[in-house]
């Protein structure tokens, strides 16, 4: 018996990354998932993935901007459809891009399209998804935001910075309304983690890895599975008295000081 038999998560940006991971980590743990991405090939590749697996009916692939508010409505109605109701909300879709520094020389535009996908995105998400999970009896809202959210940092990425702050004041406003309906929302907020993009730009500069290691107590950066582990801890009746936390998965770095 796994630990989240029974259970239907809707997974955003599940086409690759830490979404793709856990995605599949859920689905080991008895899930049924919903997969949400924009980018159709990924996608469709984490969705073949799982089904090999685990059978047909275990992943249900739906191209959705979170950016969009009919797609994101389309999504959940489709997703109840198919599987007759809905209990986890992994809301994971977020951007980091490069032209995100300063409040003082961000674009406008760079600004707006972050605060788009990973605030709004987990707006929408919530507003047509909280009231399925209520219908369901009960269930488990899990935001992804940042370690960079508790801490200040010399090298801004203002933008994602306020956006993930944000996810983590919007938590526990929504763990306040809705717990008395069976709701329960919590954020995690991860440090580095090793995926393909943050890799790929620390092995052409070994300078920035080796700095940012130094700021980890334990040594070493995330994987998508400690975040994943996490996440179907959340997602399980094993946290069924957690609601409106923000905890650090980070190895220490926002308890490190020297």
């Amino acid at each position: 018996m796994g630990r989240l038999n029974d259970q239907v998560v809707l997974v955003t940006g599940a086409g690759s990354g830490m979404g793709k991971v856990i995605a599949e980590m859920f689905v080991h743990e008895g899930a049924r998932v919903a997969l949400l991405d924009s980018r159709p090939d990924g996608l469709e590749e984490t969705a073949n993935q799982i089904r090999q697996g685990h059978g047909e009916d275990s992943a249900l692939a739906l191209h959705c901007d979170v950016t969009n508010e009919d797609d994101v409505k389309t999504a959940i109605t489709t997703t109840v459809n198919h599987y007759g109701k809905l209990t986890v909300l992994y809301n994971n879709a977020g951007i980091m891009p490069e032209a995100d520094h300063s409040v003082v020389d961000t674009d406008a535009q760079v600004w707006d399209a972050v605060q788009n996908v990973n605030l709004k995105g987990v707006y929408l998400v919530c507003k047509y998804g909280i009231p399925q999970l209520i219908a369901a009896g009960g269930g488990s809202v899990i935001n992804i935001a940042s370690f960079v959210a508790l801490v200040g940092c010399s090298v801004p990425q203002d933008s994602y910075t306020a956006s993930k702050g944000a996810v983590i004041a919007l938590t526990k406003s929504l763990a306040a309304q809705f717990g008395a309906k069976g709701v329960r929302a919590n954020a995690i907020c991860p440090g580095p983690i090793e995926t393909p993009l943050l890799m790929e730009w620390l092995l052409t500069d070994p300078e920035a890895k080796a700095l940012r290691l130094a700021r980890i107590p334990l040594g070493r950066f995330g994987k998508p599975e400690d975040v994943g582990h996490l996440a179907i801890y959340l997602a399980s009746k094993e946290s069924s008295w957690m609601t409106g936390a923000e905890l650090s998965l980070d190895g220490g770095i926002t308890s490190f000081y020297f």
